[in-house]
């Protein structure tokens, strides 16, 4: 059995289904009733007359004329409140007589039949392995500077895994956006603001990529491509990101292929790319895990260690570069330790008036890295 009522969300069907033990009773329930009840009984005023074996409550209309369940309703109401799509009417805990007694009760679905929506797997809250998540920052970086980031694009498009721009740089890097949508690699036209903050620094320079990190060669890979003139600068705890952005610059002009350093992710920083205006992509990092020992292998491979110092040593102006050396040098404070400094087969230092004690690491690359070429390249 089916009624269908109108209400404010719509038509409403609801289906009825007869008890088991009232299956005797149905033609005589289904009887009109009036409102006189049994033969000798008298309605109290204000009740709901009652019938039927099973006193069964009736519904009745407006003029007191009693319905059975399968009677046709003058008015879309019915005898008592609907239940709500999707409610759960036998679940609710009510126990007014109508629901115990009544033949038709609404069909509803156990609580335990409940059926869970599948979504294969994928939870509201997405799960993050911690140690994959450090693996991952560990092997990205950001990049910024439009320099930096054309010249990595040119060089490596496919270390990039995220971009961010401001409005005003798209148009100088349209192949880049190209080819990034063609590769489906994420990227963002955002506010400078926004920038900011996903560069992490406010000179970002109107873009930002988030790139694979570069991994850096043992001594042996690098040397089995050497070039017959090559000069390779190893460097002693120098760690400041601007002095080895100047550093990757300054060897990108006089064609310096490797620096060997102690942690190649400096080399990777974003401040040291910035710096370097494109000249990162053109050095090659080597990993110097024991200083001493890498130098060892340069030497037995035919290259000179060439170590410098701001006051001992040959005159710059005086020494004879060879076409094939490694120039160590160290940080600006303290300068070589002496194990490095020992290992020099020629030792060499830039002369000046004296009136400081040395120069910026960066800019004693500059003259060095100058005369090198001068005299081997020039």
């Amino acid at each position: 059995m089916n009624d269908s009522f109108s209400g404010k969300n719509g038509k409403v069907k609801v289906m009825y289904v007869r008890s088991d033990d009232d299956g005797d009773n149905r033609n005589k329930d289904q009887r009109p009733s009036n409102n006189k009840g049994r033969p000798g009984d008298k309605a109290r005023p204000g009740s709901r007359p009652f019938e039927g074996r099973n006193n069964e409550r009736r519904g009745s209309d407006s003029r007191g004329e009693s319905r059975g369940p399968d009677a046709r309703r003058s008015d879309s109401r019915p005898s008592r409140p609907a239940s709500r799509p999707g409610r759960d009417t036998e679940g609710s805990g009510s126990s007014s007589p109508w629901e115990n007694s009544s033949p038709w009760k609404t069909v509803s679905r156990a609580p335990d039949d409940e059926s869970v929506p599948d979504h294969g797997g994928i939870s509201g809250k997405s799960f993050i392995d911690p140690e994959q998540l450090r693996r991952q920052r560990q092997e990205e970086t950001r990049v910024y500077g439009e320099n930096a980031c054309q010249a990595l694009f040119a060089s490596r498009p496919d270390s990039i895994v995220r971009a961010w721009f401001v409005q005003s740089v798209t148009p100088r890097f349209r192949e880049a956006l190209r080819w990034m949508a063609a590769n489906r690699k994420a990227y963002h036209v955002v506010e400078d603001d926004e920038l900011a903050k996903a560069s992490g620094t406010e000179h970002h320079g109107g873009v930002c990529f988030l790139i694979k990190k570069r991994q850096g060669l043992d001594a042996e890979t690098y040397l089995q491509t050497a070039p017959a003139k090559d000069c390779v600068l190893a460097l002693e705890n120098v760690g400041n990101p601007h002095n080895l952005g100047g550093i990757m610059r300054t060897c990108a002009h006089f064609g310096i292929n490797g620096m060997l350093v102690q942690d190649p992710a400096q080399l990777e920083s974003g401040a040291a790319v910035r710096t370097a205006e494109g000249g990162a992509e053109h050095v090659k990092a080597i990993v110097a895990d024991n200083f001493i020992d890498v130098l060892d292998s340069f030497r037995k491979a035919g290259y000179t260690i060439v170590t410098t110092s701001s006051h001992k040593g040959t005159a710059l102006g005086k020494a004879e570069l060879p076409a094939k050396m490694v120039l160590v040098l160290g940080e600006e404070s303290d300068g070589l330790s002496d194990s490095a400094w020992q290992q020099g087969d020629l030792n060499v230092a830039i002369g000046g008036t004296g009136k400081v004690e040395s120069l910026n690491v960066s800019v004693a690359t500059g003259i060095l890295l100058a005369e090198w070429w001068r005299q081997n390249q020039g």
